[in-house]
C-alpha cells in the first residue's frame, strides 16, 4: 500500500531490507514503514512484558468489506509477519534516517518509522500505551475510527488543510520523551502523541497513524504527494522556512 501511495503521488518506490541494502542507490526521499517494535536499548531502556488488553472499537457493517480487503492486503503483501524486535532492521533504518537527515532528503516516517526518527535523534517511546486509555476506547483499526488535534501552524496542519481529523490506529507504542529538534504537531483524545515534525529539515515529519491503508481518503494521499514534489523539485537543501507545505503550492 505504501508502494501503490507513492506511485499514485508519481514515484517509483524501492524496497530496502536487511537482506537487500541496495547499497550505492541513490534515494530521493525515504520512508520508514510500520512493524516490529524498536528494540528497547537504541532509547537506553530494557524490554518488558507487552500488555496484551487490547479494547476495540466496533466498525459499522458497511465498513466491513473495506476492512477485510485492507486486511487481506496486509497478509498478501507482508515479508513476514514478526514478534518482539527486529535488530537488522533497526539498524538499517538507523542509518537511512541519519543519511537523509544529513542531506536533506525528505522523510516521512509511518507508525514505527515515526518512532525510529524520535529514537535516532535521541528521543524515547512508551513501551505499551494500554494505560493511557482507562477513560476512552484504545482504538485499533484500519479505518478512521480515532480522533487526532493538528497543532494549527505546522507543515503537517498545511499539508493536510486539517486541524481535527480522524485516522486509523495498529499501534501498541508511542513517542515518550522528544528527541533534539523534534516538536509534537499532532494528538489523540487521551493526549498519546500521533504526529511530530523535526525541525531543522525541509520535510521530515512522522504520523503513528497508516495514510497508505487509506486510499479512500485523498487527504491522506497529501502527504505523499508533498514528499514527492519536494524530492522532485531539486531544492531540497532549502531551509523548511523556504518552502509552502500546502497543496496548492506549484512545482518548480
Amino acid at each position: 500500500m505504501t508502494w501503490l501511495a507513492l506511485y499514485r503521488a508519481g514515484a517509483k518506490a524501492v524496497r530496502i531490507t536487511p537482506r537487500r541494502p541496495r547499497k550505492g542507490l541513490q534515494l530521493d526521499a525515504v520512508v520508514i514503514g510500520g512493524g516490529s517494535d524498536i528494540e528497547p536499548s537504541h532509547y537506553g531502556e530494557t524490554p518488558f512484558e507487552d500488555i496484551k488488553e487490547n479494547r476495540r472499537q466496533g466498525s459499522p457493517v458497511r465498513d466491513l468489506s473495506v476492512s477485510l480487503l485492507l486486511f487481506l492486503l496486509r497478509i498478501l503483501f507482508a515479508v513476514k509477519f514478526r514478534q518482539g524486535y527486529d535488530p537488522k532492521r533497526d539498524q538499517l533504518e538507523q542509518r537511512l534516517i541519519r543519511q537523509a537527515l544529513e542531506n536533506g532528503i525528505p522523510v516521512l516516517g509511518i507508525c514505527r518509522g515515526a518512532q525510529l526518527i524520535n529514537v535516532v535523534l535521541g528521543g524515547s517511546l512508551h513501551q505499551n500505551i494500554a494505560e493511557f486509555y482507562d477513560e476512552e476506547p484504545h482504538v485499533r483499526s484500519l479505518l478512521p475510527r480515532k480522533r487526532i488535534e493538528i497543532q494549527e501552524g505546522s507543515h503537517l496542519q498545511a499539508i493536510l488543510q486539517c486541524q481535527r481529523c480522524q485516522v486509523n490506529a495498529l499501534h501498541n507504542q508511542a513517542i515518550a520523551n522528544l528527541g533534539r529538534d523534534v516538536k509534537i504537531v499532532a494528538r489523540d483524545t487521551a493526549g498519546v502523541v500521533q504526529a511530530i515534525e523535526y525541525t531543522e529539515a525541509p520535510f521530515a515529519i512522522g504520523v503513528q497513524w497508516h495514510p497508505e491503508y487509506l486510499p479512500q481518503i485523498p487527504q491522506q494521499q497529501l502527504l505523499f504527494k508533498q514528499m514527492v514534489r519536494l524530492a522532485a523539485a531539486g531544492n531540497i537543501g532549502e531551509s523548511s522556512h523556504s518552502h509552502d507545505w500546502s497543496e496548492n503550492r506549484k512545482s518548480r
